[in-house]
């Protein structure tokens, strides 16, 4: 392959995507106003690529090279991935054990298999978003996390959704971000697998339950109430379009959010344990309530 650049140093700039920006850095790096995002191993740089995000370059290391484009390709070719030729065009860059090792003194612990650098896209707001699932689903279920700040437990969140039967999610801009590396890892790449997007943190703290009513949701807030019902209550599965919040992992959701919600459902515990973390409670939830159940 031509298109593979042996790296002797650092200087070149399109290098530091993978070795100077932190997260944040790359949710606001100006490319085409659009933002970046680093995602890792041949496997989900493969969903990533199928779900239509456009890649910019990978970075190999070295020795494993052959190993990991071979992986690459397979899941390509495995999933009729529909890009001829974009292997052979992107940069690919590959660096050896020197230059890793001089990337984790500086405390950047790059290389878990290969690593690949994306744009972002566009997201819709909520009302785009929650009509196309409503025209599209029938029994539609979407999850709602509300201030979930710890990204594993984001990307766990989605693998749980992506596979008990959740139509979408909405993640308030508070929460981590679902394209952060360490979210999309925890994700196995599910985060490109199950339709998302952001809601404003301040729209949805002021009208974001009001406009999921009037969308024709209703709401069951997953918190630690007297007056909560059961997650296997009946009345839940009878709803016709129903949106599941859950809060951040240690206060849990707003007073608000609760006080405007149709129901407030809590997981039955054992005794001496009163609550799960959220990315378990999320895959009891969903399994409960999600369309699969249906």
């Amino acid at each position: 392959m031509t298109n593979i650049i042996r790296i002797t140093d650092f200087s070149d700039p399109n290098l530091d995507v993978y070795t100077k920006l932190n997260e944040a850095q790359l949710f606001h790096y100006d490319h085409d106003k659009q933002g970046l995002f680093i995602v890792e191993s041949p496997k989900v740089i493969e969903r990533a690529i199928r779900a239509g995000y456009e890649p910019l370059s990978i970075l190999l290391e070295e020795k494993n090279m052959q190993r990991d484009l071979t992986e690459l390709k397979q899941e390509i070719q495995l999933n009729q991935t529909a890009i001829p030729n974009q292997l052979d065009e992107l940069p690919i860059y590959a660096l050896d054990d020197t230059l890793l090792y001089e990337l984790k003194k500086k405390g950047y612990n790059l290389l878990r298999g290969a690593l690949g650098a994306f744009k972002r896209n566009q997201r819709p707001d909520l009302a785009e978003f929650v009509n196309v699932i409503n025209g599209s689903k029938h029994h539609p279920r979407i999850a709602v996390l509300e201030n979930v700040v710890n990204p594993a437990n984001v990307g766990a969140i989605f693998r749980s959704a992506a596979a008990l039967g959740i139509d979408g999610v909405v993640i308030t801009t508070d929460s981590s971000d679902p394209l952060y590396r360490r979210s999309s890892r925890a994700s196995m790449g599910t985060v490109f697998q199950i339709p998302w997007t952001y809601v404003d943190a301040n729209t949805w703290y002021e009208k974001g339950i009001t406009q999921l009513h009037e969308l024709g949701y209703q709401i069951a807030a997953m918190a630690l109430r007297k007056d909560t019902i059961a997650i296997n209550d009946p009345k839940l599965q009878a709803v016709e379009k129903l949106a599941i919040i859950l809060g951040s992992e240690g206060p849990g959701l707003k007073e608000a959010t609760i006080d405007k919600s149709d129901f407030t459902i809590k997981i039955p515990m054992s005794s001496g344990v009163d609550s799960l973390n959220v990315a378990a409670a999320s895959a009891v939830a969903f399994f409960e309530l999600g369309r699969n159940r249906q």
